[in-house]
């Protein structure tokens, strides 16, 4: 159902409040032609009724000859604001700053964060916003299991349909995702709940099987054949199955680049309000899928760039691929069991 202009700013409102904007606070709103105009304005309006001291950085498109698609997670590095001082130094003078154009996986976000500006990105559909509305209960899931992700030294996947995937951890950080930025220099996406880690560099083995009805991000389709990959000292090294692997590996091939195929992060779902369902409701340019990203119980990987915590792969292509019913171990101890969590202090009771 429709949101309405009023009730979009009531909900920025809220989120803004959950970030401790007040009157002291300064907030940018950053936005370009292709932002939603409705949720550039709930911002803007929300910011103002708490009385935080408000202003604009509006920046041009900006499109990569090699980027292929529309969705704005197709093409990673390069963004409006690349190369720009004048409009990053304006970000960076703000307290907060509301991206309704997408910086993620770009230098300039993380230089903007160490400065200690914080970063709540929203470009999902204002109804989507409304259906995954952050709470405070939702930061104290996704912190519960940051804690044992955090102590980890082994992340072990399994399926009935035949992964069988290990990760060592602790070269890399834990990222919780919760939907507000309450802390200095924290980023966060408006919807989400899930939280990641990366493997240890070269170190990920196994084989992981996308089966009937797993997504593929940003290609936004629900497989209807398995796909199968091998992943050797931490980089894919076989992709087998019928036409959608065939789609997959030929998509990869594009970049003509070694480091599109590394295990990027990984970590599971803990948003209940997300449904495995809601991507076949929106047309592809709707958003980015952030249900799929964060449904309760899904197993997150990635591939591509690990740049945003220190690593090395600086690469512009970049997947998201949630599974369901896997069973996920950290150090022999499960926290998710076919699908359903079981983590102490995450796990709803249904």
């Amino acid at each position: 159902m429709p949101v309405s202009d009023s009730q979009l700013t009531q909900m920025f409102e809220e989120v803004l409040a959950l970030s401790n904007v007040d009157e002291t606070q300064s907030v940018a709103v950053l936005k370009s032609h292709y932002s939603d105009q409705r949720t550039v304005r709930a911002a803007f309006d929300a910011a103002q009724r708490l009385g935080a001291k408000v202003y604009s950085v509006e920046l041009p498109a900006f499109n990569h000859p090699r980027a292929m698609g529309t969705d704005m997670t197709a093409y990673c590095g390069d963004t409006p604001l690349t190369g720009n001082r004048a409009a990053q130094t304006a970000l960076e003078a703000a307290d907060l700053i509301v991206d309704t154009m997408m910086l993620l996986h770009s230098p300039e976000q993380e230089q903007i964060l160490k400065s200690g500006t914080r970063i709540l990105l929203a470009i999902e559909p204002p109804e989507v916003l409304a259906r995954m509305m952050p709470t405070r209960e939702d930061r104290a899931r996704v912190l519960a299991s940051k804690e044992l992700l955090e102590k980890a030294s082994l992340m072990h996947v399994t399926s009935k349909a035949g992964t069988d995937f290990r990760a060592p951890l602790g070269q890399y950080p834990t990222v919780p995702e919760y939907g507000f930025v309450e802390e200095p220099g924290r980023w966060d996406h408006w919807p989400s709940g899930f939280l990641f880690t990366w493997p240890n560099e070269n170190e990920a083995e196994g084989t992981l099987v996308l089966d009937k009805g797993d997504i593929i991000l940003p290609f936004k389709n629900y497989l209807r054949e398995q796909i199968t990959l091998e992943v050797r000292e931490g980089f894919i090294t076989g992709i087998h199955g019928g036409l959608d692997a065939e789609y997959l590996r030929e998509y990869l091939a594009y970049f003509n680049d070694p480091e599109v195929y590394g295990i990027s992060h990984i970590g599971w779902g803990l948003q209940p309000r997300a449904q495995w369902t809601a991507m076949g409701l929106y047309d592809k340019s709707d958003g980015i899928c952030m249900d799929a990203r964060a449904f309760y119980g899904n197993f997150l990987f990635s591939t591509g760039p690990n740049t945003e915590v220190g690593g090395l792969r600086k690469t512009p292509c970049h997947l998201d691929l949630p599974l369901r019913n896997c069973s996920i171990y950290l150090d022999d101890a499960p926290v998710v069991l076919e699908g359903d969590v079981v983590a102490p202090d995450a796990a709803i009771v249904r």
